[in-house]
Order: C-alpha cells, then structure tokens, then sequence
C-alpha cells in the first residue's frame, strides 16, 4: 500500500506498483470506439502508462496534453492514458483539446486495471479512481519505470519517465 496525499491530506492505494524487471500484469481496457485492449495488442513497442483519476481535472488533463505533445517524437512508443472516465469523457476531452498522439483507455467496466496494478486509491475523496502514476513497459512488456506521484494534485515527472525510454 502507497500513501499519497491529496492537497496535503493522507490517502492510501490498495498496493504497490508492479516490480521494476518484472513482467506487466495483463490488462483488458475500454478504449473510445468501445472495443477492448490488452497488454498483448502493444508488444512489440515500448508503453508509457500515463495514469490518473480523471480527465476532468486541471493536472490530469495537462499530463495527457504534456505526453501527447511528447509522443509525436517517440520511437517505437506508445502512449496510454489510463483512467475510470468513460471513454466518451475522453473522446471528448481529447476531441476538444487536439489530443491525436496517445492512446486513451478507461477502466470504468470492472475496475480491474486499479486493482492489479495496485494503483486504485482506498480512501478519501478519490476512492476508487486511480491514484497518479507512471509506468513504463518495454516491447517485450518488463515493467522498466514506475513513479507513484506522492501528491495527486502534482504533475508526474515528465523528464524521467521519458529519459527511461
């Protein structure tokens, strides 16, 4: 179990984040045209797991517009912005601000995702959704990078998490 703080106020997460070296637990996503995605339709390239409570928020929604504008560059490198929106949230998140270059996925359905991941936040306001990370995987789907941002309202570390690239 992580603690993070949400504006200064403890919460927990259900676990840790997956084991740097170790494989990627699967994962079975919603994306916007409602069909699903594994961790097997990626292998192959290198995943960056932008992960957060909700779209809706002001740093959730720089994080996807920071990595979208990153992506374009990356070789061999996807982007996917996991969270429990509905994938209609992030259609129109994504359609309005011109997002084209990453992947938006949401695990509304089951919830699953948060869980396995050991990500989804256990108390407070934000129980439920996930908590703000970042994980990388390479091609042949090993965990390489994890941040557990320690305050939600905070933007990841963009220039880590693309440096482990």
């Amino acid at each position: 179990m992580a603690t993070i703080t949400l504006k200064g106020n403890t919460i927990h997460t259900i676990g840790d984040l997956p084991e740097i070296g170790k494989k990627a637990p699967d994962f079975s996503l919603v994306d916007s045209n409602l069909s699903r995605k594994t961790l097997a339709d990626f292998l192959g390239s290198k995943l960056v797991l932008n992960i957060f409570p909700s779209v809706d928020t002001s740093t959730c929604a720089m994080s996807v517009r920071n990595f979208n504008k990153e992506a374009s560059a990356l070789k061999n490198t996807k982007v996917l912005c996991i969270s429990k929106d509905l994938p209609f949230a992030q259609a129109r998140f994504c359609g309005a601000e011109g997002i084209k270059n990453v992947i938006m996925l949401s695990d509304f359905v089951t919830g699953a995702f948060g869980k396995d991941y050991g990500l989804e936040i256990t108390d407070g306001p934000l129980a439920g959704l996930h908590s703000r990370c970042v994980i990388i995987i390479d091609e042949k789907g090993n965990v390489i990078y994890t941040e557990q941002v320690a305050e939600t309202a905070d933007e990841p570390n963009y220039n880590n998490a693309l440096n482990a690239l």
